[in-house]
Parts: C-alpha cells; sequence; structure tokens
C-alpha cells in the first residue's frame, strides 16, 4: 500500500492512487513539461484514516480533524522537507474529478501558501473533509456517482511566485475553435482569475502563438503569498513592472506549451498556470469541458441540409437513438429514397459522435453515383405507376399494417429475454420495406408540383402555388379535429376544466366520458412524437398524454379562430384569369391541384403510419431497461439510452461476472459527458441561417409567411410549455413539429430559431394565414420574454412595436 509517492511517480493510468489532478500533473512531469515538483498523498492514505473513523466515514468535520497515523504523518513531513520546507500549494485530487465530462472544477478544496509542517497537515485534513462538502456530494449525484466509488488524494506541490498567472484554453470556449489559444491572466497567484475575483486580461492566439485580440483586465485584487504563510491581498499598482500585460515571449511559450499538452492527452485542455522571472510553469491540465463542437463552414447545400435536420433534432440523441431509430427510422428511409436516384449522403452521417455521445451535427455534401444518370426515366416510370392518392389501397401497405398490428399485441413482459432483445431488428425488418413505398409514389408527388407550378408561372400566378395546395385531407388535420372536439367539451364543463388544469390524467377518473374519448384519442393518434420523429429516446404522445391535456387545456381556453381557408380563395382569386373562365380548363386545372394535394398529403399521412412502430420500439427497450434495473445493471430505466443496440444484444442471461461493472461505468461515462455537453448546441445555427438583421430588427430570418402582426413574446421550447402560449402572443420557439399546430391557432405569429420556407412551422403559419420568421437562429435568445414586438412575415424581421401594448394587426 502506497501513501506517500513523489508526484512524478504517477501518471495518467494512476487515477485510482493519485485522482484526476494528481494523475494528469504526473503524467505531464514525467513527459517533461514544466511542472513544479511535489509529491503525493494518496488514496491509500486517505482510505486509511477514514477506515480508521469508522461509522463517521464521510463526515467532513470528522476528516478535519481525523488524528493521522504516526507512519503516515512523518512521511508526509519527510517529503516536505526534500520539498525544502517553504510554502507550498496543497491540492485535493478526487478520483472522479478533472476527467473527460465530469471536471468536477471548485468542487473540492485547494489551499496556496502552505508554510510549516503544521500547516500542512491541517490542509490535507481539510483537503480531505473537503470530498464531503454539500456542493461535492450533490455535484456527484447529478452524475450518478455512488459514494462508495469516490476517494481523494492530495497533491503538494512548490508554491510559485507568480509575477502573472492565470488559465489557458487551448481551444476557444466559445466557438470550438481549435485553432485558438484563448488565455486569461492577471497579476499575482491564478486563484483570482479561477475564483473570479479579477476581470482578468483577456488574450486570443493562434496555436503558432501570434496575438489576435486582446482585451485588459481590470485587476481588481492581486493575491499573493504571505510572508507567515497563507495568502495576502492587495490593490494592483498599474505602474509597476509586474502590471504591464504580458510579453510576446511568454504569450508565444503560453500556446506552445498548451498545444503539446492538448496533443499528449488528445483532446482540448484547460490549464492553470503561472510565469516567474520568465518561465512558465504548468500547475494543473484536465479536459475542457462544455467545448463547443470545431466550427464549420457550410456550402449552401449544407445549409439548405442543415435548416431541415435542425428541424428534426431539437435534442442530442441518445446512443441508443444512434444505433435504431436513427438509421431505421425516417432518416434512414429517406437516405433510401435518395440513393435509389444515385444521391448518396444526404441523411446519412450527419451526427459526429466521441466518446460514444454525440457532438456536432453536420450534413454531408451529397454525392452523385452513376444512377443518376438513368434516374430521370426511372422517376417517370415510377410517376406513371403510381398514383399517390391511391397509396393506401397498395398491398405492400396492408402488409405494413398488419405486421405493425401483430407486433402491438406482443405481451412483452413475458417474452424471452433471448426474443425480447431481438425484437428491435424484428421492428428495423417491417420498416424496412416502407422505403419502397416512398420511392414508388413519391415520384408523381413531384411532377404534379412541378406540372402545377409550369401552368401558374405561364398564367403569371405563381405566387399563389402555396395558397392553392393548402387544404389537403391529412392526419394531422384529423388530430387537430379531434383535439377541438376535446377542448369543447372542456369549455363546457368547469369542473371538467378545473380537473385538466395540472394536466394530471389521474384528475379524470370522475370524468368518465371524457376519459374515454381521451383513450380513444390516444389510441389512434398516441404514437405522435412529443419532440421528434428520428428518435426513440423523447416519450409519445400516448406516453405522456399530459402533453395531450396540455393542447386540449389551451384550446380550451377560448375558442380558436377558424383558420380562413386561404386555398379556395387562392383558387377563386386564380380562376378570374381570362384563360379560366372556360369550364374545361379551369376544371383541368382544378384536378391538377388535387394531384398536387394528394402528393402533399400522401408525404404528410404516409409519414403518420409509418411513425407507428416507434411506441413499440420504445416499449421494447424500456422493458429491456426494467430488467437490467431488476439485475442491478442499471439505477433507473431511463438509462438503457445511453447504451447501444450491440451493448445489450450481446448481453446472456445471467450477466457474466464483471460485466455489469462494466455497463455501469459506460452509462456513467456517457451521462458525465452528456451533462458537460447539456448547453452545448449540437451546431451553430449562425453557421446555418445567413445573418439577415438590420439596423432596427431584434430578430431576423427567412421570411415564411406574409402579414404583420403585433403582439408580446412568448417563448415556448418545448411541449411541456405549451399551456404558457395566450391569444394573441408571437410564438418564439428552438424548432416545431405536427404536435406543435395546436399553438398556431391562437399565435398571433411565429419566430423560430430553426427551418426555411418549406418546415412545418412555415407551412401551418401560411395555412392559418399567420406570419412567421424562420431560421432566425437565436431569437429565444434575442427576444426578451413579454416584450411587444412586431412581427413581419414579408421582410423576414421581428422588431420592437410602437402601437398600443397588446394590439394584434394583422394584414394580407
Amino acid at each position: 500500500m502506497t501513501q506517500v509517492t513523489e508526484l512524478r511517480m504517477v501518471g495518467r493510468d494512476d487515477l485510482a492512487l493519485a485522482g484526476g489532478k494528481g494523475a494528469n500533473l504526473g503524467e505531464l512531469l514525467r513527459t517533461g513539461f514544466p511542472v513544479p515538483d511535489g509529491f503525493v498523498i494518496t488514496t491509500d492514505a486517505y482510505a486509511a484514516v477514514a477506515e480508521g473513523l469508522g461509522a463517521d466515514t464521510g463526515t467532513r468535520a470528522a476528516l478535519e480533524s481525523a488524528s493521522i497515523p504516526d507512519e503516515l504523518r512523518a512521511a508526509i513531513v519527510e517529503a516536505y522537507r526534500r520539498l525544502g520546507g517553504g510554502p507550498v500549494a496543497v491540492r485535493s485530487s478526487a478520483t472522479a474529478e478533472d476527467l473527460p465530462g465530469a471536471a468536477f472544477a471548485g468542487q473540492q478544496d485547494t489551499f496556496l501558501g502552505v508554510l510549516g509542517e503544521s500547516a500542512l497537515l491541517d490542509a490535507v485534513r481539510r483537503c480531505w473533509g473537503s470530498l464531503w462538502t454539500e456542493r461535492a456530494v450533490a455535484y456527484r449525484a447529478k452524475l450518478g456517482i455512488p459514494p462508495d466509488e469516490v476517494r481523494i488524494a492530495v497533491v503538494v506541490q512548490r508554491m510559485v511566485e507568480a509575477e502573472f498567472a492565470g488559465v489557458l484554453f487551448t481551444a476557444n470556449p466559445v466557438s470550438g475553435d481549435r485553432g485558438q489559444v484563448v488565455i486569461e491572466a492577471s497579476a499575482g497567484l491564478g486563484e483570482a482569475v479561477v475564483s473570479g475575483l479579477v476581470t482578468p486580461d483577456h488574450y486570443v492566439l493562434d496555436a503558432r502563438g501570434s496575438l489576435r485580440e486582446f482585451s485588459p483586465g481590470r485587476r481588481e485584487v492581486v493575491l499573493r503569498s504571505a510572508t507567515g504563510g497563507g495568502v495576502s491581498r492587495a490593490t494592483d499598482d498599474r505602474d509597476s513592472p509586474g502590471a504591464q500585460r504580458l510579453d510576446d515571449a511568454v504569450l508565444a511559450e503560453l500556446a506552445r506549451l498548451g498545444t503539446e499538452v492538448a496533443a499528449h492527452f488528445g483532446r482540448p485542455q484547460d490549464i492553470e498556470w503561472a510565469s516567474a522571472d520568465g518561465r512558465v510553469r504548468l500547475l494543473q491540465a484536465r479536459p475542457m469541458t462544455a467545448v463547443p463542437p470545431p466550427p464549420v463552414r457550410l456550402n449552401w447545400i449544407q445549409r439548405r441540409l442543415a435548416s431541415v435536420l435542425l428541424e428534426y433534432v431539437p435534442v442530442r440523441p441518445y446512443p441508443m437513438d444512434m444505433s435504431t431509430w436513427v438509421p431505421h427510422g425516417p432518416a434512414g428511409l429517406m437516405a433510401k429514397v435518395t440513393e435509389s436516384v444515385g444521391l448518396h449522403g444526404i441523411f446519412e452521417d450527419f451526427l459526429r459522435e466521441a466518446d460514444g455521445v454525440v457532438y456536432q451535427l453536420v450534413p454531408a455534401t451529397p454525392r452523385l453515383t452513376p444512377k443518376s444518370l438513368t434516374a430521370p426515366v426511372r422517376l417517370v416510370a415510377r410517376a406513371w405507376r403510381h398514383d399517390p392518392a391511391c397509396w393506401t389501397a397498395d398491398p405492400r401497405f396492408a402488409e405494413f399494417r398488419r405486421q405493425v398490428r401483430g407486433l402491438a399485441e406482443l405481451d412483452l413482459a413475458a417474452m424471452s429475454w433471448t426474443d425480447l432483445i431481438r425484437l428491435p431488428r424484428r421492428i428495423f425488418a417491417v420498416v424496412a420495406p416502407v422505403a419502397d413505398l416512398r420511392i414508388d409514389y413519391l415520384p408523381r408527388t413531384g411532377l404534379a408540383l412541378l406540372r402545377l407550378f409550369a401552368v401558374l408561372k405561364l398564367l403569371g400566378r405563381s405566387g399563389l402555388m402555396r395558397e392553392v395546395i393548402l387544404g389537403a385531407s391529412t392526419r394531422t388535420e384529423d388530430a387537430n379535429r379531434a383535439l377541438a372536439g376535446l377542448a369543447e367539451k372542456v369549455r363546457r364543463n368547469s369542473r371538467l376544466r378545473s380537473a385538466i388544469a395540472d394536466r394530471d390524467p389521474a384528475k379524470l377518473r370522475e370524468f368518465g366520458v371524457f376519459r374515454h374519448e381521451l383513450a380513444e384519442f390516444l389510441a389512434e393518434y398516441g404514437h405522435r412524437e412529443t419532440a421528434t420523429p428520428l428518435l426513440v429516446s423523447p416519450p409519445t404522445w400516448g406516453e405522456a398524454p399530459e402533453t395531450v391535456l396540455s393542447l386540449v387545456k389551451l384550446l380550451a381556453e377560448r375558442p380558436p379562430t377558424p383558420a380562413t381557408d386561404r386555398a379556395e380563395q387562392a383558387l377563386a382569386r386564380l380562376c378570374t384569369h381570362p384563360l379560366l373562365r372556360r369550364g374545361r380548363l379551369r376544371d383541368r386545372l382544378r384536378r391538377w391541384i388535387d394531384a398536387a394535394r394528394a402528393g402533399i398529403a400522401f408525404r404528410e399521412v404516409s409519414h403518420f403510419y409509418f411513425t407507428e412502430p416507434l411506441p413499440i420500439l420504445r416499449r421494447s427497450l424500456l422493458e429491456i431497461s426494467r430488467r437490467l434495473v431488476g439485475a442491478g445493471v442499471l439505477a433507473a430505466p431511463h438509462e438503457v439510452f445511453h447504451l447501444r443496440l450491440e451493448e445489450v444484444e450481446e448481453l446472456a442471461e445471467p450477466l457474466a461476472p464483471g460485466r455489469a461493472d462494466q455497463l455501469r461505468a459506460v452509462v456513467r461515462a456517457r451521462t458525465a459527458t452528456r451533462e458537460e455537453l447539456a448547453g452545448v448546441r449540437l451546431i451553430d445555427p449562425r453557421a446555418v441561417f445567413p445573418d439577415r438583421s438590420s439596423g432596427d430588427a431584434l430578430a431576423a430570418g427567412a421570411p415564411a409567411g406574409g402579414g404583420t402582426a403585433t403582439g408580446p413574446v412568448r417563448i415556448v421550447r418545448d411541449p411541456a410549455e405549451f399551456g404558457r402560449l395566450a391569444s394573441g402572443d408571437v410564438l418564439v420557439c428552438p424548432y416545431t413539429n405536427p404536435s406543435w399546430t395546436p399553438l398556431f391557432q391562437r399565435a398571433a405569429a411565429v419566430v423560430v430559431d430553426t427551418g426555411g420556407v418549406a418546415s412545418h412551422a412555415a407551412i401551418v403559419a401560411r395555412e392559418y394565414g399567420i406570419p412567421a420568421v424562420m431560421g432566425t437562429a437565436t431569437g429565444t435568445a434575442d427576444l426578451v420574454e413579454g416584450r411587444l414586438v412586431t412581427v413581419d412575415g414579408d421582410r423576414g424581421v421581428v422588431t420592437a412595436a410602437t402601437g398600443p401594448e397588446g394590439s394584434s394587426i394583422a394584414a394580407g
């Protein structure tokens, strides 16, 4: 058992002995980086002291006053004397800190300027105790790290009497640019920068050390080692030599060292450093957390694809998503459709993973294959044979629905483990032939739309194209009518209205008729997604009936204003054209319009049916999870989504010894990485949507629904917030999908971070005749909740309103 060891004797593989900080510093020191010499009081020493405390182990006060065994005390004192007995830095080094996804920054304590043997021993005890502060315990609980799986070491190093010190990031922490080094510095000890006591000098350099940006700090205070030990505070004297900015040689050395450390560890690093007498010392290195993905430059094709994909990937996919529904659901099916005409890469490999977690969305540039040369002939042939108006009569569709019903009737709880883990692949096999239906029926949809556009162009009426194809009968429209029916019953019954106020289905027990109708609604539409049809991890309507009750509550509070039949109005305007006054031409045009509408309906209705297996797949995965929780492999049902399907499929029953521990470690690591990335976007929207802002614009994007409207901003980020929207509000949201449609009946206008003129939100906004601005990139961040704004859907801008508060004006 090693209780005290020299710092240079440990390395990156000694995490269990030296903790994260000690392992990283030892690795740097013995690799030749300039790290102050020191020693490590290992986790074995902590374990020995904690064991002596018995029941008080895990109590901060007990550890801070614990008696240190004589042998350990002597070893610590001897190591301290070998350092020269002067001031030292005493740093906590827990086994769970300074790791990818779990930096534990500031969770354990550090003591600077510690002088003397007695002060050193006291600092060591306080480091041990800091493992059990309230903040450290809460942080570990958030990451799912059990209390009995963490220990702490203590790193003791010679103090560097720094002239300047601070933090160095080997990637830009805001933009994610790996080609930049960002340094924050101030006079004196770096603790002033780390703890936020000062506004530091800010430097941005390229990887070669050339200065690109500089902004001076304010240096409100300077920390230095006190003569008798500890740290003293002083006001900075800007006229003294030490108050100047870092010289170019030090900056270049910092850039060089940071780049080499990042290369050594294989990922961007967060490094604490100090400079004295022109020499740089590295005091700590850990992986950067929450660093955005590297910035990307997209061509115009990638931008168009990204505008669509961002709308369909509003949340970070889990590993289980990436190994199940992403490749086998709607995105995978559309990849097969595009491949059938010789286009590869449109819906493939657009999500990049690291450490088992998706970190970036970057669409590929489509690649043409020789098959594209004959695609026109094959498309025309398919269009001739397959009419979208008749697609539900296709035997392949009937067989698909028969097999889905069979899967839905399976008793998952009664299935053997072997059959259960094979069920997802059975579901994929049922879904796969759906691609052939899309391949066959989409061509006539495209040709019908092209034909109609060409005719309207010849007539000089192409501006009516959007309006005349609206009004196709779809299942989304059916669902909205059914929701309106439920809302009408709630509106007429004050007791029922009170019962659904909390969106709790349990409060509907005494309302048998309504509860029965709600159950029928969920049986018909419950497979609809709450967040996105591309992922299996979010719940469906059937699993989250509170989402449906939110919509019912929303529609019941005030009867929705019926949407104007813009399609029929547009058709009436079109028929005033001199060439359409004759009945024969007018009837033919009407048939062409009906054909275009049938194609639009096919696209939407086929999506409705093709997502029916989604809740079956979710139930199978949750049943797998239930059994893994019962076996002690997982702690909670949702943890199954942190695993990949292949990792589950290889599990035998019973589990091999040690396999459960391996899976728990995998889940914990991916959970930590996901937590780290919680506030990081998959792609910077500004790389996707061009900046259209003008001097007076609060937000700007693509004009997608004409007219203007004024109302207060209401930011709705997900379905759980549907109930916040009031009639006449300007709906501001990060994305939409079909489940958001009822909100458009109440909103004065809609402003969306993602999407374009062909996105779901734009189409629905035009159908309801409300202004829409799409692809604002940062509208949800730039617009202030409750502020009165005017949305101009013709120009694609949102400006501060000048009219009376609460007014709502809509035009053309």
